[in-house]
């Protein structure tokens, strides 16, 4: 049995951000998704504008899942394990911008 690093090397922690604008359309939105078991963790991000006329909200499936909400002028975040998706609803007018931080594991 081989129980040294050369035979079985140690995973290492690949991290990937994603970052982008949106622009209210009155429906959810998908703007990520990955296969089931893609990525460990991930950290999401909306920034709802000033200008923007309603509070803009986004989901995560995850587990748990996760829920974001930004009113105006504000931004939420929120960490979870295993995302496979991040939708953002956002009202006609409503104007902001967004940002993923995923995690994975990869054998170098």
């Amino acid at each position: 049995m081989c129980n040294n690093e050369s035979c079985s090397p140690s995973a290492q922690i690949f991290q990937e951000s994603i970052s982008g604008n949106f622009n209210g359309t009155g429906a959810a939105v998908i703007v990520w998704s990955a296969p089931a078991g893609a990525y460990f963790s991930g950290t999401f991000e909306i920034f709802n504008s000033a200008s923007s006329p309603t509070t803009v909200t986004a989901t995560m499936t995850s587990t748990p899942a996760g829920a974001l909400s930004a009113a105006p002028g504000n931004s939420d975040t929120q960490s979870v394990d295993q995302p496979t998706d991040f939708t953002i609803t956002a009202g006609v007018g409503d104007t902001g911008k967004y940002c993923i931080n995923l995690y994975k594991r990869v054998l170098a």
